[in-house]
C-alpha cells in the first residue's frame, strides 16, 4: 500500500507541472495495473477475516480514488485505463520493480505468447450478488423453461447460398423512397397509462405494436421523443419480465426515476458496483456497460424475459467487450425464451458508417455473425427476389425495416415541438495565444507536406503531376495514428483542446449575455479544463451555475440538474458534452451555447437535443462558437457534412451516404489538401 501511495504522489506532482510526459504515462498505467491485481489478491485471501479485508479494499479504493482525482484532466492518462488499451513494456517493467520494492516476489517474465485473435480477454472475477442467491432459493421455479425454444436450425432456403448481410447494408443507402424507416405500426385503443398519464400517439402506436405480439424493435425515434417511456410500456405490454435494462452509466439513475413513472406496479433496482445493494427480486434490472463484464454471469441465468439496451450505438464495434458480453446475454435469453422481448434504443443509430446495424441486428436476434436468422430469411425468401434481381435492394430494405424498425422523426408526430437550429458564432482568437494556435496549425500542414514529399521521392513520383489523393488520404491516416498516440506535440487533437482553451473566456461571456437577456442557458464543453474556465468566468461576474460532468456520482449529478430545472436563479448548466449528452432533460432552457465542437454530427445532436425535447414551448437555438481562420471552422464543416447519414439511411433522404472516414481523418486530408493546393 505504501508504495502505491507513493506512486500516486509522484504521478501528481509531475502532473501539477501541468504536462504529461512519457514517464508519468508509464507510472500511471504500472499503478493502475497494480491497482487493479491487489484487488483481486486481496479478495481471494482466505488467511484473513472479513473485516481486515473490507479495510484493505477501503484503503485500496482511497488510493484509487486519488489517482483518478489528479489524472481527470488529462484524456490521454484515462484513455490508458480503456478496456482496449495497449500497456507497454516500460509499464510492464516497472510494475514488478515496484512489486519488487514492495518486498513482493513478481511471477517471473515470460515470452510474449503469439497473439491469437479468438482469445477472449480476461474479464474480471465474477461476482453473484447475495439477494439474487436468495431469489434463487426462495423461488426455485423461477430458473429458464427451455421448453418453448424454436428449434434454431436452419431452413434452405433459395438464399441460403447468397452472401446477404453486405446487400442488406447496402440496401439503406440506395433504397430509399423518401420516408423514413419506420414498419407499420398499429392505431392505439387507449392513451392512458398507470398514473393518470397519457402517452403522445406515437408513443401509444409503438406500444400497440408490443401489444399486438411484435417483440423486436430498433427504436430510432429522434432524440426527445420518450424511447424510454416506450420502451417500459412495451415491457408491460408483452409481459416481458424480469426485464433487464442496460445502459450507460450517467442514465442510470434517469432510468429508475423513469420506472417508478411509467411502470408503476413494477419494482426496478439498479447493479452498482458488485451489486451488494441490488433487489434479486426486482422486475426490472437496470445495469451499465462499465460493470457488465463482473455480472454477466448470473444476469445470463436470472430468467429475464426481455432486454432493452439504451444508446444501442454503444455496441456498435463489435469487438469490444462491452458488446461482446450484450450480444452473449441477449443469445442467453434467447436460448430460454421463445419470443423474448428485445430492444434497441437510439436516436443516433449510424455514427460513422452503415455497418454499424450489424451489431444492432445480431443484438435483436435478425442476423447472426453470417446471415440472417430465420425470420428475416423467411421475409427475404417471400420477395421472391435474389441479390441479382433490380428490385432486391427496395424488397430487402423493407423486409429488414419490418422486423422492427421503429424511425419517428419530431417534425412528423410532435407538431407542438418547435423546430432548432444550430447558429455559428465566429469569435477571433486575438494575441499570443491566437497567433500560437495558428503557428501550430501550419506546422502541422507542414509536416504533413513534408510527409508526402518524401513518400513521392521514395517511389520516384513527379510532384508537378498534380495531387495524389490517394497518397494524401493516407498521409493523413499515419499523421492521425501518431496524434492518436502521442500524449503531447502539436497534432490535431491537441490543437482542438488548445482552441478551447482559448475559447472557453469567449463561449463564457456569450453564455452570460445570454442568461442575463433570455433565461436559462445550457453551456457544453468537451474538455474539464474548459469547464474549469467558464466556471470561474461566471463566478466572477456573479452568475449561478450548476456543473454537470462524469466524476460526480449519480446524486450529485441529479442533484445539480434538479438546481437547474427548479431554481430560478441558476441561470447556467456547465456540462460535460460526454457525460450530459444524453439521458437528461434540459427543457427549461431554449438556448445551448456549444463551447467545442463534437467529433461527430450524432454528438452535437444529442447535447442540442437536451433541450429540444418534448415539454419545449420555445424555439430552440444552438450557439456554436467558432474560433474563425482556424482549423476549428473547417472541422465545424465538416460534422455539418456527415449530417446527411443518418439522414439518408433512416429518413428516406436520397442524398447519398458519406464515406466512413471521420471527421478527424478528412480535417487532416483537407488540410493537406490545401496546403499542397497553396
Amino acid at each position: 500500500m505504501s508504495v502505491l501511495e507513493r506512486a500516486v504522489r509522484d504521478v501528481r506532482t509531475a502532473l501539477e507541472s501541468g504536462r504529461v510526459t512519457p514517464a508519468t504515462r508509464t507510472k500511471f498505467q504500472a499503478v493502475a495495473l497494480l491497482l487493479r491485481d491487489e484487488r483481486g489478491r486481496i479478495r481471494a485471501q482466505t488467511d484473513s477475516t472479513e473485516s481486515q479485508r473490507t479495510a484493505r479494499l477501503k484503503r485500496l479504493d482511497d488510493i484509487a480514488t486519488a489517482l483518478a482525482k489528479n489524472a481527470v484532466r488529462h484524456p490521454a492518462l484515462l484513455a490508458l485505463l480503456a478496456e482496449d488499451a495497449v500497456v507497454s513494456d516500460e509499464a510492464r517493467a516497472l510494475e514488478r520493480e515496484m512489486l519488487r520494492r514492495a518486498g513482493i516476489e513478481a511471477p517471473a517474465e515470460e515470452p510474449a505468447p503469439e497473439p491469437e485473435p479468438t482469445a477472449a480477454a480476461p474479464a474480471k472475477p465474477a461476482v453473484v450478488p447475495q439477494s439474487v442467491i436468495s431469489r434463487q432459493m426462495a423461488n426455485p421455479f423461477l430458473a429458464p423453461d427451455y421448453s418453448a425454444v424454436r428449434p434454431s436450425g436452419p431452413k434452405p432456403t433459395p438464399l441460403s447460398s447468397w452472401e446477404l448481410l453486405d446487400p442488406l447494408l447496402r440496401s439503406f443507402e440506395r433504397a430509399g423512397d423518401g420516408t423514413p424507416a419506420c414498419m407499420p405500426l398499429p392505431e392505439p385503443t387507449t392513451r392512458k397509462v398507470p398514473g393518470g398519464r397519457e402517452l403522445m400517439p406515437h408513443q401509444a402506436r409503438l406500444v400497440a405494436a408490443a401489444a399486438d405480439g411484435h417483440r423486436t424493435f430498433l427504436l430510432a425515434d429522434e432524440p426527445g421523443l420518450g424511447k424510454t417511456a416506450e420502451a417500459l410500456l412495451a415491457a408491460e405490454a408483452a409481459k416481458a419480465y424480469p426485464l433487464l435494462v442496460v445502459v450507460p452509466n450517467v442514465v442510470k439513475t434517469n432510468w429508475l426515476r423513469e420506472a417508478g413513472l411509467w411502470s408503476t406496479r413494477r419494482r426496478a433496482t439498479a447493479i452498482q458496483g458488485n451489486g451488494d445493494s441490488v433487489d434479486g427480486f426486482a422486475d426490472i434490472v437496470v445495469v451499465n456497460y462499465e460493470v457488465l463484464d463482473r455480472h454477466v454471469g448470473w444476469l445470463g441465468d436470472f430468467g429475464f424475459r426481455g432486454m432493452v439496451v439504451d444508446e444501442a450505438h454503444f455496441i456498435k464495434n463489435k469487438t469490444s467487450q462491452r458488446s461482446q458480453h450484450v450480444l452473449t446475454l441477449a443469445e442467453r435469453i434467447r436460448s430460454f425464451t421463445a419470443r423474448p422481448l428485445l430492444m434497441a434504443l437510439t436516436g443516433t443509430p449510424l455514427i460513422n458508417d452503415i455497418e454499424d446495424f450489424l451489431a444492432i441486428w445480431e443484438f435483436l436476434g435478425w442476423i447472426d455473425e453470417k446471415k440472417p436468422r430465420p425470420d428475416l430469411m423467411d421475409a427475404l425468401t417471400e420477395t421472391g427476389l435474389t441479390p441479382a434481381d433490380p428490385g432486391f435492394s427496395a424488397a430487402a430494405r423493407r423486409a429488414v425495416i419490418d422486423q422492427g424498425i421503429v424511425r419517428r422523426r419530431k417534425v412528423d408526430v410532435a407538431a407542438d415541438i418547435p423546430e432548432r437550429r444550430v447558429a455559428d458564432l465566429p469569435v477571433e482568437l486575438d494575441g499570443a495565444t491566437g497567433r500560437s494556435i495558428r503557428a501550430a496549425e501550419r506546422d502541422l500542414a507542414r509536416r504533413m507536406v513534408t510527409r508526402y514529399r518524401d513518400a513521392l521521392a521514395a517511389r520516384g513520383s513527379d510532384p508537378a503531376e498534380g495531387i495524389d489523393h490517394d497518397l494524401v488520404r493516407r498521409v493523413a491516416t499515419w499523421e492521425q495514428k501518431d496524434a492518436a498516440g502521442a500524449s503531447n506535440g502539436d497534432n490535431v487533437f491537441t490543437m482542438m483542446r488548445r482552441i478551447g482553451q482559448a475559447k472557453a473566456a469567449l463561449a463564457a461571456d456569450y453564455a452570460t449575455q445570454l442568461a442575463r437577456s433570455a433565461g436559462k442557458v445550457v453551456f457544453f464543453a468537451k474538455h474539464v479544463d474548459v469547464m474549469d474556465a467558464a466556471e470561474e468566468t461566471f463566478a466572477r461576474q456573479g452568475v449561478r451555475y450548476s456543473s454537470i460532468r462524469g466524476d460526480q456520482t449519480p446524486a450529485v449529478r441529479q442533484r445539480n440538474i434538479d438546481a437547474f430545472v427548479d431554481d430560478p436563479g441558476v441561470a447556467i448548466a456547465v456540462c460535460s458534452l460526454t457525460a450530459a449528452g444524453v439521458g437528461i432533460n434540459l427543457q427549461v432552457a431554449s438556448n445551448i451555447v456549444l463551447a467545442e465542437l463534437t467529433w461527430t454530427a450524432a454528438e452535437q445532436t444529442q447535447a442540442i437535443d437536451r433541450s429540444h425535447r418534448i415539454g419545449q414551448s420555445e424555439p430552440v437555438t444552438a450557439w456554436r462558437i467558432i474560433a474563425a481562420q482556424t482549423i476549428d471552422a473547417r472541422i465545424a464543416a465538416l460534422i455539418d457534412d456527415k449530417a446527411g447519414l443518418a439522414a439518408a439511411a433512416l429518413d428516406g433522404s436520397e442524398e447519398e451516404v458519406g464515406s466512413s472516414t471521420d471527421a478527424q481523418h478528412a480535417t487532416l486530408v483537407a488540410l493537406l489538401t490545401d496546403a499542397l493546393s497553396a
